[in-house]
């Protein structure tokens, strides 16, 4: 069986066009199948439309008490699924529903145990395409595995795999990275890319700064020893720099030590500021620290719908 799991949250005007592409692409597979809609706390109309979805074919929607996000939603959704290739997509048809057949036959006839998309002649704006060119850089570099194309959510995992990124019980993730932990066989195809079809991006430059962290303070302590490094060269080049001032006090006296006020002023502003950018990204790690020893949830389900 194919599981296919959605995120949704305010995507009301795409869903009846999206649900009928999913229809015609799952049933083009020819292997049973099951939707699984998560309505991540959505404002607008998006619940009310997906209820109307439950008598149709394998269709079920899990109603979040809140909005919880985009990976958290995609996480309920698998602890719930029943197939054996479990496939993920986003809302707003960006990323057409035609090519989750060709994604579930590659799984298939590679035996890979995740398949990831790239891409092909994005629509989106520089401003989402170079945000995304950073991600994709940066978790090649945490995760060692290159793949393309990260940000796209149209994929494909074993059921092993989601049962053990389920399992996981972290607080906060990034999804295709997490699924690196558990799987060895890997692979990318390309696929389409669409404009979307209605509706904004719920994705701001906020919530991609946040995702970033996540991903960084998730899988790697890179930023840490940078910290180390960057610490350690400061102090000794602090250490070079007041014996320079010394020496040059006593070789040229107190008058030219005078002049180079401002020059100490500027090297004060900068370690200032490097320490408070130090103190930012031990904050991050300290903050995850808080969130995974309360243990609090990374999503509370309010309702099930279908069967």
């Amino acid at each position: 069986m194919i599981s296919v799991v959605v995120p949704v949250y305010n995507e009301g005007p795409n869903l009846p066009l999206l649900m009928d592409r999913l229809e015609a692409a799952l049933r083009a597979a020819g292997k049973p199948y099951e939707i699984v809609f998560v309505d991540d706390g959505s404002r607008d109309n998006s619940l009310e439309i997906l209820k109307g979805f439950v008598g149709r074919n394998g269709v079920r929607v899990l109603e979040l008490t809140r909005n919880y996000g985009q990976h958290s939603a995609i996480m309920s959704g698998f602890s719930v699924v029943r197939g054996e290739i479990v496939v993920t997509i986003d809302a707003d048809l960006q990323n057409p529903p035609e090519e989750i057949p060709a994604v579930v036959r590659a799984m298939e006839e590679g035996n890979y145990e995740v398949v990831g998309t790239v891409r092909e002649m994005r629509k989106d704006s520089i401003f989402r395409k170079i945000p995304s060119r950073i991600v994709n850089v940066m978790t090649r570099r945490i995760t060692g595995i290159r793949m393309s194309d990260w940000g796209c959510m149209l994929r494909a995992y074993r059921r092993e795999v989601v049962d053990r990124m389920v399992e996981s019980q972290e607080y906060s993730t990034f999804i295709p990275a997490l699924a690196t932990l558990f799987a060895k066989r890997m692979t990318e195809i390309p696929v389409g890319h669409a404009e979307r079809h209605a509706g904004a991006s719920n994705y701001n430059m906020w919530k991609l700064l946040n995702l970033q962290f996540d991903l960084l303070t998730s899988f790697s302590e890179f930023p840490l020893r940078v910290l180390l490094y960057m610490g350690t060269g400061m102090a000794v080049g602090g250490m070079a720099f007041g014996i320079l001032l010394a020496v040059m006090r006593i070789f040229y006296g107190a008058e030219w030590a005078e002049n180079g006020i401002f020059t100490l002023f500027a090297v004060l502003f900068f370690f200032v500021g490097a320490l408070f950018f130090a103190f930012g990204i031990m904050g991050q790690y300290i903050g995850r620290i808080y969130h995974e020893v309360r243990k609090r949830p990374r999503f509370t389900i309010r309702n099930l719908h279908g069967e």
